[in-house]
């Protein structure tokens, strides 16, 4: 029985496996407790540099923006004139061009704000930017990544609602895999794998958390973090910047009523990475990519509650993943939290 006999489950976007333990998330936890994120953000700083008005580390002063604003990363990892790197001596010390830019984009004027909390026209005004950003970048970069990483414990060194997108010159390694085994999945089956798999997942219902018209989220069968989701659209679509209108307003939808329910789960605003994973852009676009679909992940990393995190150490780092909770489980208690935010409840 899946929650209660450990057992292997394979992911066919990787290829590779993840070790399930159910039974484990009963053991007593005496390990490091987080501090759950403050809830006295100001909604306006001037110390803060991605308020409206504020001065940014580089000295340029941020315009009053009411509502998305995009500018140029102050310390990118990524510079479009960077020079080649020397020819290598031996095969095992190799190095390669790496250019490219990075953007930040703040999704919301005030800082008090997250994406759940913002009104679905807010949210349609976030994919709208985000598919601009990725057509406009896409022109010349192969690959472009728009990722949002959501509270400290993921590394968001800044309380504002924002993303960022680097844009590369090169396919990074988890674009490089999902490409190819999206590909063979289709040379195999003759339909994208991720197609095939939301029309399976739209049948089965056990790990389906919300769906719509347009779209369905799911803890997928193979989910590595704890209340990890993937988010697919219905139709074959590769690229973000496909969407149409009604997909557009669809997807502000079920990404709101998803970002409650992680909200209201440990009743925190919940910490998590995501990012979009599209068909590659640049010299690609000439290119039959009809074995991508359009996908989003989520990676939280809140286990027990919102002290209490997955680890990703030890036999994650050395052997492969493993999990603590069945994708099922998770899933069943997404679906059953209310789509009325916490924070709200009472209004």
């Amino acid at each position: 029985r899946p929650a209660e006999h450990q057992h292997a489950r394979y992911n066919p976007l990787r290829d590779d496996w993840v070790l399930v333990s159910a039974h484990r998330v009963k053991r007593p936890w005496q390990g490091q407790l987080e501090k759950p994120p403050p809830e006295d953000v100001p909604r306006w700083d001037p110390n803060n540099p991605l308020c409206p008005g504020a001065t940014r580390a580089n000295g340029e002063v941020n315009p009053q923006y009411e509502g998305t604003f995009v500018f140029p990363n102050d310390f990118p990892a990524l510079q479009p004139d960077a020079p080649e790197p020397g020819d290598s001596d031996h095969p095992l010390f190799r190095a390669a061009a790496a250019r490219g830019v990075c953007k930040v984009m703040c999704f919301h004027p005030w800082s008090d704000l997250t994406l759940p909390l913002m009104s679905l026209a807010e949210i349609r005004a976030v994919i709208d930017a985000w598919a601009e950003l990725a057509a406009e970048l896409g022109a010349s970069y192969p690959w472009v990544q728009i990722f949002e990483n959501k509270g400290a414990m993921m590394g968001c060194s800044n309380p504002h609602p924002h993303c960022q997108v680097w844009a590369s010159s090169f396919l990074p390694n988890e674009a490089r895999l999902e490409d190819q085994t999206q590909r063979q999945h289709l040379r195999q089956r003759g339909v994208p794998m991720l197609l095939e798999y939301a029309e399976q997942e739209a049948q089965r219902k056990e790990r389906l958390v919300v769906e719509n018209a347009d779209w369905l989220v799911v803890v997928p069968y193979w989910a590595t973090w704890p209340y990890q989701t993937l988010l697919l659209p219905r139709r074959h679509v590769c690229r973000l910047q496909d969407l149409h209108e009604g997909e557009r307003d669809s997807l502000a939808s079920i990404m709101q009523r998803l970002l409650i329910k992680y909200d209201n789960l440990f009743e925190v605003s919940f910490p998590y990475s995501m990012g979009w994973h599209g068909a590659p852009t640049g010299p690609y676009l000439e290119e039959d990519c009809g074995h991508w679909q359009l996908h989003a992940h989520y990676y939280p990393p809140l286990l027990r509650s919102a002290t209490v995190r997955k680890f990703m150490v030890g036999y994650e780092m050395l052997a492969q993943a493993q999990r603590d909770l069945t994708p099922e489980q998770a899933a069943e208690r997404l679906r059953s939290l209310p789509e009325v935010h916490y924070k709200r409840r009472a209004e």
